[in-house]
């Protein structure tokens, strides 16, 4: 199974609201999810993001993609740099 980690939409219309989900790839966008791991709002001025950090990092390692949006959003974060320094300082 391909896991993916993506955007649900939530909201209304014209006033959009996101959890980030980690969903298997087969998945419609707004369907079936296995864990709600954050959440983006992208109408407030500074783009209000909560993240479960330590459950992302553990999806990551267990071979999860994120998404562009995901990554972009991950990487402002500094997931994506922990998730880096963590998977090659093992060696």
């Amino acid at each position: 199974m391909a896991v993916k980690i993506r955007l649900t939409r939530m909201g209304s219309k014209k006033k959009p609201f996101y959890r980030i989900n980690v969903a298997d790839s087969r998945a419609p966008r707004d369907g079936r999810f296995i864990e709600t791991v954050g959440t983006y709002n992208p109408l407030v001025d500074e783009n209000q993001v909560t993240l479960k950090e330590d459950r992302i990092l553990e999806w990551l390692g267990n071979g999860a993609q994120p998404s562009d949006t995901v990554r972009n959003i991950l990487s402002k974060a500094g997931i994506m740099k922990k998730f880096h320094e963590a998977k090659y300082s093992k060696k």
